[in-house]
């Protein structure tokens, strides 16, 4: 059996926030110190920080409010871009948490041919400068305590049929390259493995994930950006499990408070793209109530698009306010 990841060891403390982003233009006032119970990095300067203050200014009060349940909460920064943006970003990121006294939580998403050239296409433009990438990014969160949830979707990917063959095989070792230089640097990772509606096989799914690394991560992450919910995820886990020996995960709660959207297309547009009528899930938490899950995290940054599905959505990873505020109004 797998020995528990690394949040459940943690202390489940509070810490102080702090500090300020080159990202979004700070508040004239900083933003009081909260307490963030998982010991997460709560960014005081995100974009749903921006909007409350926005919407506070224009008398939208009521508005203001309910975005303050994201932007009260942590959730990951996500490196996708070129080394600058990891000498840059990241780098500010990791500096920030640290003042602060608190876990810098990161999605590295960076793999070659990444999202088959759906609405999040990109990442590096080979196997030797994805490499590259990882260790300058390892380099730039070493030894600050920080979790990383690796390549969404990368490990489903490889057994949809979008990613066969040589580029197959050599995604296998780039994620389990990027498994050991991150755990060398003393992060705690975990591999994506999809959600259950994506790849349903979980004998399949676990010989992937095996053939990249699992063995050496902390465990997987389930849910990443999707809506199912919580309940469908322990259950897809803890069989997937069963098959790697104990590995524990983490679940994406961010926009699952109302479960799964239909099935296919909704009004044009893929289901699984700012799909209507969904909501934010269980706040992030490393008090899970179950043994192998080592916490509910939001990893996708709930308010943020899927992409420019239908016509005036953003482009996948822009702030879409009025889909946050639907998400806001619509938790429990």
């Amino acid at each position: 059996m797998r020995t528990p990841g690394g949040l459940t060891a943690l202390l489940l403390g509070a810490v102080l926030l702090g500090g300020c982003s080159t990202a979004v233009e700070p508040p004239a006032t900083a933003p009081a110190a909260v307490s963030a119970p998982s010991g997460f990095y709560v960014d005081p300067a995100s974009e749903a920080a921006a909007q409350v203050t926005r919407w506070e200014a224009e008398g939208r009060t009521d508005d203001a409010e309910l975005i303050r349940r994201i932007s009260d909460q942590p959730f990951p920064l996500w490196a996708t871009g070129d080394t600058e943006q990891v000498r840059v970003e990241v780098a500010d990121y990791v500096e920030r948490a640290e003042a602060a006294d608190a876990r810098p939580l990161l999605v590295a998403y960076n793999i070659p041919h990444r999202d088959c050239g759906s609405f999040s296409a990109g990442g590096a433009g080979d196997g030797d400068s994805y490499l590259e990438w990882v260790d300058l990014l390892a380099d730039t969160i070493r030894d600050s305590d920080a979790t990383v949830v690796l390549e969404p979707d990368a490990v489903p990917h490889e057994l949809s049929g979008c990613v066969d063959g040589a580029l197959r095989d050599e995604r296998y070792e780039l994620l389990g390259s990027a498994i050991d230089t991150l755990k060398d640097a003393g992060a705690t990772v975990y591999l994506d493995a999809g959600n259950p509606g994506f790849i349903s096989d979980v004998d399949a799914l676990a010989e992937a994930l095996r053939r990249s690394g699992i063995d050496r991560a902390d465990g997987f992450s389930l849910n990443v950006a999707n809506f199912r919910s919580t309940e469908v995820n322990v259950e897809f886990g803890t069989e997937l499990s069963e098959r790697l020996d104990g590995a524990r995960f983490v679940v994406d709660t961010s926009r699952n408070g109302a479960g799964a959207p239909p099935q296919g297309d909704i009004d044009g547009a893929p289901s699984f793209c700012n799909p209507p009528d969904r909501a934010l899930g269980a706040a992030p938490t490393l008090d899970a109530g179950h043994p192998l899950v080592d916490a509910l995290l939001w990893v996708k940054r709930p308010g943020e698009s899927d992409g420019a599905c239908r016509a005036g959505e953003p482009e996948a990873g822009q702030w879409y306010p009025d889909y946050a505020l639907g998400l806001a109004e619509r938790a429990s």
